[in-house]
Formats: C-alpha cells, structure tokens, sequence
C-alpha cells in the first residue's frame, strides 16, 4: 500500500450536514455529521490495475457520481467524525487492495477417515438395535 492518511485527506472532499440523536440542542444548531466523498479515477495515489481492482471490489459503495462514500454521524465533534470517516476509507481501500491467498488442496488423514467411518457405523448399529425385528422368518 503505497498510500498514508496524510496523502490521502488530501485528495478527499467533505459534505456536512446536521445530524440526528444523541446532541440536544447542540443536534439542531452545528452540523456535525461527515460525508466523505472520494473519486477514484482521479487519484494519484494508485496505478490503474489498483483502480481496475478497488473498483471491482467496493462498486457497492459507490454513489451515481462514481464516488466513494463514507458517512460517520457517531461523535458529537465535526472533527472526530471526519478522523473517523478517513480511518474508514483508509481500511476500505487496503482490504480491497489485499489479495486472498490462494487454497492449497490437503488430503484427508487416514486416521481422520477411520474415525469418520467408526462414527457412521456406530450410528448405524444404534439405529440397527431400534429396529422390529421379524421373528416369523
């Protein structure tokens, strides 16, 4: 990740608006809550297989405008809630930049199959002594 909060505040924008619950009076005069809005293609901050790759992995938080939304209303402060909302983004854009590992097919043990098999037939025992048996026979 070729990428720090730092460099990365600067190539984000801010929406603010007031935001509902926990506040009294305070809820209805500052507006505290921090929309965080940041473009992809117009960042610096990553190559163009980057971009090919944080697009394909967050298309579900993009807006109609192809930007990256974050919404924090949590704190009273403007301030902490725009830290927060960069925090946010921050581990967005490395998780969808990490690559899974790729599964490495193992065999099951014999000693995990013995016991599978033990199970299964000490299972079927049990249902077999449930059983009617035919005495006509």
């Amino acid at each position: 990740m070729n990428f720090s909060k730092s460099t990365l505040a600067k190539e984000v924008s801010y929406k603010t608006s007031r935001s509902g619950g926990k506040g009294g009076q305070n809820v209805n005069k500052v507006s505290t809550k921090v929309e965080l809005l940041f473009s992809i293609d117009d960042s610096a901050l990553f190559t163009d297989d980057e971009k090919l790759l944080i697009k394909e992995k967050l298309q579900s938080r993009f807006n109609k405008d192809g930007y990256v939304q974050v919404i924090c209303d949590e704190e009273r402060s403007q301030l902490l809630n725009k830290e927060i909302a960069l925090e946010r983004l921050s581990t967005l854009l490395i998780r969808s930049l990490q690559k899974p590992k790729p599964r490495k097919a193992t065999k099951v043990s014999k000693q995990a199959k013995e016991a599978r098999l033990a199970g299964k037939k000490i299972a079927s025992q049990k249902k077999e002594s449930r059983r009617m048996k035919d005495f006509d026979a």
